[in-house]
């Protein structure tokens, strides 16, 4: 979507006892000695991130800044985790909305917050093909890959030594059976795109662990066997690189795959840290408990594994709040699937169940390609990304033969469809028609270039053309 200090044991009140260090080796490869300090008896957690620092591992979630004013909300964030990841406030949109003009207001906000709490922050996203800058959008090869590079160099040196990993590229392969690289205004400046957004981000910031992150690669399949062997040709070429992130949104369609742990195991053996960063699983009651248990014991299982990162807090804060996915109910409540997730984190439950690996890949609709007005006026084109209760909508105004300083789009959601959560726009409502404004920074477009906001909601998504007008 997507998404995170020195390493530490999280929320000060929440850190256990001292007692003899363990020593964790990566069977089949070089000895890999990690020091961990646990409680002095067999003492258990009694919170998501207090539990989790027990065998040294972290228990994020993703924050969104606008939420911090909810005290329900951040009376569970703080209380239960030590690890967080903006949702989308540290994307290249949020941090650079006009090119070499910096705002990192709402993202320094997220990491303060997290400072003055005792957690640590993971760094998401700095090298994406999504929810890029209208001006980014526009550029292409060289200029496109300078701009890039400044980006990555900028941001990552303005939290240097506050990040303790970086989602330095994210979801740079294409789903399908050809393990071949997403298509992307990035990827055509040329294949060795990430491993230059890598090397800039160790020199911005040496001291963050640096990641590569996507989705629908938790079990061996064409996509996962790329990534592979990028991680595997990376290691040998020394390009830096210190962990790969797994995003593991599952509901009944993509389920968590029978070889979960094993292909966990199988990028760990390379000499990378994985750690689970996107964590939401559809469903309710025993079901969903089950699920979550067998996902946080197959992390403690590989002992590369050092971290699980729900993708929100309540029910009703998820990018598909319908199906339920998260630990807590959309009242603050704690759901079977807390339970669960922290029965496994201090050694309980049952071995995890089989299940068959998913088959399917939300449908995606390809972008219209009306052409910008001749006169002084704008369009505005959609890209729907719906699944099984949910979407995500991108929309791109693009103005007309003349400038314009100002834009509103209007959309007609389908009944029965809700908004949760919109970017780089200002929302009439949540449902129903909604006029989408433009915020102070992307108001001025210039002729034929275009900016982009997106929304993600519940039900089902619009489809069609968007009005836009001029302000």
């Amino acid at each position: 979507m997507d998404k995170v200090l020195a390493r530490g044991s999280g929320n000060p009140a929440a850190r256990p006892r001292a007692r003899t260090a363990l020593t964790l080796a990566v069977a089949g490869v070089a000895v890999v000695a990690a020091t961990v300090t646990v409680a002095s008896s067999a003492s258990a957690g009694t919170t998501l991130g207090s539990a989790a620092a027990e065998s040294g591992r972290y228990f994020g979630t993703a924050v969104a800044a606008y939420k911090l004013s909810d005290s329900t909300y951040v009376g569970i964030l703080n209380r239960e985790f030590n690890m967080v990841t903006p949702e989308n406030e540290m994307k290249w949109d949020a941090t650079e909305p006009s090119q070499n003009q910096f705002n990192y207001t709402n993202a320094d906000r997220i990491v303060s917050h997290a400072q003055a709490n005792g957690m640590r922050v993971r760094g998401h996203a700095l090298a994406w093909h999504s929810q890029q800058p209208g001006w980014a959008q526009s550029l292409s090869g060289a200029a496109l890959r300078s701009a890039m590079t400044n980006h990555v160099t900028q941001v990552a040196t303005h939290y240097k030594g506050k990040i303790y990993a970086w989602d330095v590229v994210n979801e740079a392969f294409a789903d399908g059976g050809t393990g071949a690289r997403r298509d992307s205004n990035l990827q055509r400046t040329g294949d060795d795109w990430i491993e230059v957004a890598f090397r800039a981000a160790r020199t911005a910031d040496p001291g963050a662990k640096l990641c590569y992150n996507d989705y629908n690669t938790d079990g061996q399949n064409a996509k996962s066997n790329a990534v592979y062997a990028m991680v595997q040709d990376f290691k040998a070429r020394g390009v830096p690189i210190d962990c790969v992130g797994f995003q593991s949104h599952f509901n009944s369609a993509s389920p968590v795959p029978s070889d979960y742990q094993a292909n966990l195991q199988r990028f760990a053996n390379l000499g990378v840290d994985v750690q689970i960063t996107e964590l939401d699983i559809e469903g309710s009651g025993t079901t969903q408990a089950d699920n979550y248990g067998r996902v946080v014991r197959a992390c403690l299982a590989v002992s590369r594994c050092t971290g699980i990162t729900v993708w929100g807090i309540r029910d009703s804060d998820s990018w598909r709040a319908s199906g339920t996915p998260l630990l807590f109910d959309g009242s603050g409540n704690k759901k079977p699937a807390y339970t669960s997730v922290l029965n496994a984190l201090n050694g309980g439950g049952t071995p995890p169940p089989t299940t068959a690996p998913p088959t399917t890949t939300p449908a995606t609709t390809a972008p219209p390609t009306t052409p910008p007005p001749s006169g002084n006026g704008c369009t505005g084109s959609l890209t729907l990304n719906q699944w099984q209760g949910g979407f995500v909508t991108y929309v791109r105004v693009t103005a007309g033969a003349n400038p314009i300083n100002g834009w509103n789009v209007v959309l007609t959601l389908p009944g029965g469809a809700t908004i949760t959560n919109t970017w780089s726009a200002q929302p009439s409502g949540t449902t129903g028609t909604v006029n989408f404004r433009n915020l102070d920074y992307n108001g001025s477009i210039a002729p034929g270039q275009s900016t982009e906001f997106g929304f993600q909601g519940t039900g089902v998504g619009p489809s069609g053309t968007a009005t836009c007008s001029v302000r």
